[in-house]
């Protein structure tokens, strides 16, 4: 079954801030773990139109676009707490960027992810994603290391 993907709505946006919770070092992406995060994701106008559902009959995800140019944009995006860590990934994100080339064209993908996530990073290198560099960033209440990767889309990926 394929993914498809529409514009965020708000019963959306607050079950993914109240309800999906993410177990052990991973409860650093609960929304509720930056006030700040929380409230723009809580905003429709903050929103806007570059907030996606990800849905597979229901809500298994989101991603968000930041688009830099006409041939690059930088992505957020989030799994469902229950589907992570099982080998889902994978299809997860092809079907974000084959999403991402067929509805806009973009060729160059960047992302930024906590350098403690080490199974986000071997997905994201195994589906092209080459680190760039480390920087600080704060949140959480804190300032943590994230690091930058980028993918050229030279071909979409495949399923």
């Amino acid at each position: 079954m394929s993914h498809t993907f529409q514009p965020l709505t708000q019963e959306q946006a607050e079950s993914i801030a109240f309800e999906w919770r993410y177990e052990g070092e991973y409860a650093f992406y609960n929304m509720d773990a930056d006030e700040e995060d929380l409230a723009s994701f809580l905003d429709a106008d903050e929103r806007g139109d570059t907030t996606f559902a990800i849905l597979n009959d229901e809500l298994i995800g989101f991603v968000t676009l930041q688009f830099e140019s006409v041939d690059a944009v930088s992505i957020g995006l989030g799994m469902r707490p229950d589907l992570t860590g099982s080998g889902k990934g994978h299809r997860f994100l092809t079907s974000i960027l084959n999403w991402i080339e067929a509805t806009y064209g973009t060729r160059t993908v960047r992302l930024a992810v906590a350098t403690f996530n080490k199974r986000a990073i071997r997905l994201y290198e195994s589906l092209g994603f080459i680190p760039q560099d480390t920087f600080m960033q704060e949140t959480n209440g804190g300032v943590y290391p994230f690091l930058s990767m980028t993918r050229e889309q030279s071909e979409p990926p495949n399923n």
